[in-house]
């Protein structure tokens, strides 16, 4: 469970959105809007690859149809398919060490995935670089079927929370907007905590 801010910067506008969260696992996750108070209250739930938003304005549960995956989450750079297909790397992608070494003084490895033929995934590949030393990442890039670098997260301002070592500040940059971006900046996660009955169910968005 925890407390993330989103700050969303495009070339027209910007803006803040301070959000709750609770995940269990990489399946589950319930993330629900605080802050700004005319957003207060719309709430994303996540199950496996099902994905359904709330809107209190309107007052509707709405599913996310397989054809808006690839659709802006909350008028930010990350889809509604980042939310649902990140926890599966393992399953639809091959992975494998490119680089193993320094880089910038910090001795790193680089991973490279290439999603498997049958796999249902939007990305031609993806690379990771961690540190070698505590795991942690420090960027990750997405390519599309044609090769293009598409756009790039970095990772930064580690910190234990809550007895973990976590990158507290990640942010995302599309190739072809690079004065645009997305950050989402971590002020608080709890690990190992008790989840409520009910947490991760249709009935939990109107809370």
């Amino acid at each position: 469970q925890g407390r993330v801010e989103m700050a969303v910067v495009t070339r027209r506008w910007e803006r803040n959105i301070t959000m709750e969260i609770w995940s269990e696992g990489t399946e589950k996750a319930l993330i629900k809007v605080l802050q700004p108070k005319k957003e207060a209250g719309t709430t994303t739930l996540k199950v496996g690859s099902d994905m359904w938003n709330y809107l209190p304005k309107i007052d509707r549960t709405i599913r996310v149809p397989t054809s808006m995956m690839m659709g802006s989450w909350m008028g930010s750079h990350f889809t509604n398919d980042d939310l649902v297909k990140e926890s599966r790397l393992i399953r639809d992608y091959e992975i494998e060490v490119v680089y193993e070494g320094d880089r910038e003084g910090i001795e790193v490895y680089e991973f490279q995935l290439t999603p498997h033929p049958e796999a249902p995934v939007v990305w031609g590949k993806m690379l990771y670089q961690v540190r070698k030393g505590d795991l942690m990442p420090t960027w990750a890039e997405y390519y599309g079927e044609d090769g293009e670098l598409k756009r790039t997260m970095t990772f930064s301002d580690y910190r234990e929370m809550s007895g973990r070592l976590v990158p507290t500040r990640s942010r995302m940059v599309p190739q072809d907007k690079p004065e645009e971006y997305t950050e989402m900046i971590y002020h608080e996660l709890h690990f190992d905590i008790p989840i409520p009955k009910g947490t991760f169910s249709l009935s939990s968005l109107r809370r």
